[in-house]
């Protein structure tokens, strides 16, 4: 098939071309998250000692506060792709679904700014 009619162009039907971008950018945070969650399981076997003062060591760490803030905006990231597409299928009404993706939005920045700022506290603070 061509671009569609004339007609259908002017009034925006057809494929818009955002979905290879999303699908694309869901698989890369995917592997992402596959990467950063093995170092995460790794780091986690080598350090053996669960105590909060061992914990807190292991995260003041320059590398292991970046990818520790790396992963989490990984798994935020593609949590907010994965729920938009399950919002979008699932949700008809143009209000309801505009609703809910801004909700998700906020909980996912929300969720996402707390958990980098928290890493930060202590990987610059030290403390809890």
């Amino acid at each position: 098939m061509g671009n569609g009619t004339s007609i259908g162009r002017v009034r925006g039907l057809g494929s818009a071309h955002h979905g290879p971008h999303h699908w694309l950018v869901q698989r890369f945070t995917a592997i992402g998250n596959l990467v950063l969650m093995s170092w995460l399981l790794v780091s986690f076997i080598v350090i053996g000692d669960f105590g909060h003062a061992s914990v807190v060591k292991w995260l003041t760490q320059p590398l292991t506060a970046t990818a520790m803030i790396l992963l989490v905006v990984s798994l935020f990231w593609h949590a907010r792709l994965g729920l938009q597409v399950l919002t979008e299928d699932y949700i008809h009404d143009a209000g309801s679904k505009f609703a809910a993706i801004s909700v998700l939005n906020l909980a996912t920045i929300g969720g996402g700014a707390f958990a980098i700022f928290s890493v930060a506290a202590l990987a610059f603070g030290g403390q809890a």
